[in-house]
């Protein structure tokens, strides 16, 4: 068996994603990442991108053995977009 290095690569990127929007739309840099916002932001990037990335697996992208540029990307937007959606509800209500 070998190890899923795209899926690492797709973790990571999400939560950097995250931790860039929770920092980027905080206002107060050096207390962004010390609050639940920062965490939830995170957890939705990562989760997002684990989504991106599957759906660029099964759409024949790559897959969990190797690195893929194409996969990284899907995963990436799918981070973006799913802490748009989360912020945009957020706002609303």
């Amino acid at each position: 068996m070998t190890f899923p290095f795209a899926l690492l690569s797709w973790l990571a990127a999400g939560l950097a994603i995250g931790l860039l929007a929770a920092v980027a739309l905080a206002g107060k840099p050096r207390l962004a990442l010390a609050g639940a916002t920062a965490a939830r932001d995170a957890a939705a990037g990562a989760a997002g991108a684990l989504a991106g990335g599957l759906a660029a697996t099964v759409l024949g992208f790559g897959g969990l053995a190797g690195f893929d540029a194409r996969a990284l990307l899907t995963a990436a937007l799918a981070a973006l977009l799913l802490l748009l959606v989360l912020r945009t509800a957020t706002v609303a209500s």
